[in-house]
């Protein structure tokens, strides 16, 4: 595969790891993997090397030496762990301006560094519930699924951050089509897999055990399943979720689509904590971010596990580069 453009990283909270994931994400990747930092260059780690560009694309001689940013001034100074108000809007317009190179095809991909929804709130009435809500919103589409990715897994929550009573009354039929759809298609487009397999699990335990531990497997998720198999979507379940996971199940199915957070959640933190990655699939542009937040507690210390980091920025070059060889 080609070369594709750079992937852009935002800032993310300035007060939080994000700048200085970034800047040790670059002294680990360098050339073999160029990026563009968009954020003010006084909130990176003191020493670190930077130079300023112009466009995405001039990462790809940059990198080697120097960390690429675009720069974007903000109001106030970085403080760890204390959040400024005076930065929120930065934070948010940050974003902005990296989904719009990506839709002007100006940038790869978008990896989007931990935001803190409480501070953008507050500091600039940030109307949205998080990151992915934004991201859709610019996006212009009013479905999007998340998808957690490490090398032994791929996992898919079909409801996510409910309490698990709702889960029931939201884990509906058009839901879960909704879903698979979205899912199958990234699969193919995203991640090269012609023929994508998909586990799904069943919402119960045993997946119901026929009717003696929940009625929904048998009322309306076997029929969804065989009417998307008619479709042509190659789908095994539903199936319990207890042993969905072990090895030999996992090399069966290319992703699992869970009915909730912890469902899918436990078993891929579970196998490989540190480098699992948060994919936004339904976007029209690729985004990926580290799978943890912005970690006050021990920001600026320089002691920030990195490997989500630098494998969110692997991904997004990865399916930047098939979405171009398409």
């Amino acid at each position: 595969m080609a070369r594709p453009l750079p992937p852009v990283m935002t800032c993310g909270e300035p007060a939080g790891v994000g700048p200085e994931i970034a800047a040790r994400a670059w002294n680990e990747l360098r050339d073999s993997l160029p990026f563009a930092w968009i954020g003010d260059p006084a909130h990176l780690p003191k020493g670190t090397d930077w130079s300023e560009i112009a466009e995405p694309a001039e990462a790809l001689t940059v990198s080697a030496t120097t960390l690429p940013v675009l720069v974007h001034r903000f109001p106030g100074p970085a403080i760890p762990g204390q959040p400024k108000a005076s930065n929120a809007a930065e934070v948010i317009a940050v974003i902005a301006r990296a989904v719009g190179l990506a839709q002007q095809g100006r940038a790869g991909a978008v990896v989007t560094a931990p935001i803190n929804k409480k501070a953008l709130q507050d500091g600039a009435g940030f109307a949205y519930p998080g990151h992915t809500e934004y991201l859709a919103a610019l996006g212009g589409v009013d479905h999007v699924v998340m998808m957690l990715a490490c090398e032994a897994l791929r996992v898919v929550p079909t409801t996510i951050h409910i309490a698990l009573n709702e889960v029931p009354n939201t884990f509906t039929p058009a839901l879960l089509a909704r879903t698979i759809r979205i899912t199958a298609q990234a699969l193919q487009q995203d991640f090269g897999i012609a023929v994508p397999w998909l586990a799904v699990a069943g919402l119960n335990p045993h997946a119901g055990e026929g009717g003696a531990m929940g009625y929904e497997e048998l009322e309306w998720m076997s029929p969804l399943l065989d009417e998307l198999r008619g479709e042509g979507f190659e789908l095994i379940g539903p199936l319990p979720s207890d042993t969905m996971f072990h090895p030999e199940a996992r090399a069966r199915y290319d992703a699992a689509i869970c009915a909730y957070h912890d469902q899918a959640l436990i078993p891929i933190k579970t196998l490989d904590f540190a480098r699992g990655v948060n994919v936004t699939l339904g976007l029209p542009f690729i985004r990926t971010s580290p799978d943890h937040g912005t970690a006050f507690d021990i920001a600026g210390k320089g002691i920030a596990d990195i490997r989500s980091t630098v494998e969110a920025l692997r991904m997004a070059d990865q399916m930047a580069a098939r979405r171009a060889a398409l």
